[in-house]
């Protein structure tokens, strides 16, 4: 299954656009998807141009069919209705054609399904992420667990927490306190809500699942590009539902231990100390090139 679809993400990762630089934020007037940084939303992104191989054509057939029909049957060009009430040929072929257009539709898809609650491997972290009107409380399942919230970032905040570029900490997307995460490891996020239902999504990793008060939903993601990836609530929840997001950022296992050790203790300094590394690793990349 996952063999399929490798070879289709490469016969077509130009169309896609899988070698693009990797998305960490949705885009003014995007009409895409966020560039994979799964390989859960590389077989997402496959599939959606997949279908559009049968749904483009299938629209443009039936706007030349209604079209030739509006024109051909017209009341000026045919004063006298056709009173055909049968055709064998035509029954046949628009009983068939959809059967077979739909078994290859749903054979990706149940792939793509399976796929989706098969993690590749054990998960390494557990995350247990529960949802409130209007932030999120997240907490690491590990031997000594890590607990915090983390809200919108308002304004004011943002000189204290040194988020002040809005290119790399948006509007409405940046929160005071990050998930951080090691590259390349599997993390299985349980997902539920205190109040009223949640949903935890997360574009770039092809995650969205509700989050359920006395409910806890599974998901898993595996990020294999480092980066700050955001999301949000994707279920109507309230009046400030639009400012309910999520931030994800994916760092190497030196830093994900560093950060990990630092935040049981302070996690504002842990923060403050991972983006110091990160933009200290950037400047040094930029100047080797």
């Amino acid at each position: 299954m996952r063999k399929f679809f490798a070879g289709a993400i490469a016969a077509t990762a130009s169309f896609a656009g899988l070698s693009a630089a990797q998305a960490a934020q949705p885009e003014p007037w995007q009409m895409t998807f966020q560039p994979a940084a799964t390989g859960i939303m590389e077989m997402i992104t496959w599939f959606e141009h997949y279908t559009l191989w049968f749904i483009v054509p299938i629209t443009l057939l039936v706007l030349v069919l209604l079209a030739y029909c509006i024109f051909r049957f017209r009341e000026s060009a045919n004063p006298t209705p056709s009173r055909t009430s049968h055709n064998t040929i035509i029954e046949v072929i628009w009983t068939i054609g959809p059967v077979v257009i739909l078994l290859f539709l749903a054979v990706p898809s149940f792939q793509l399904l399976t796929a989706q609650y098969t993690p590749v491997d054990e998960p390494g972290l557990t995350i247990k992420a529960t949802g409130n009107q209007w932030n999120w409380d997240y907490e690491y399942q590990i031997e000594d667990p890590l607990s915090f919230n983390a809200a919108m970032l308002t304004d004011a905040d943002r000189a204290g927490a040194g988020k002040e570029d809005r290119a790399v900490y948006p509007r409405l997307l940046a929160v005071d306190n990050e998930v951080v995460v090691p590259v390349g490891e599997t993390v299985r996020v349980l997902v539920t809500a205190s109040d009223v239902i949640h949903a935890f999504a997360m574009p770039a990793f092809g995650v969205k699942v509700d989050a359920v008060p006395g409910r806890i939903n599974e998901t898993w993601f595996k990020a294999e590009k480092e980066g700050l990836y955001y999301g949000q609530c994707s279920e109507l929840c309230g009046k400030d539902h639009a400012y309910m997001p999520i931030a994800i950022r994916v760092v190497n296992e030196g830093q994900y231990t560093t950060w990990l050790a630092a935040a049981k203790t302070d996690l504002p300094g842990a923060n403050r100390a991972l983006m110091a590394a990160i933009d200290n690793n950037t400047k040094v990349a930029v100047a080797g090139n």
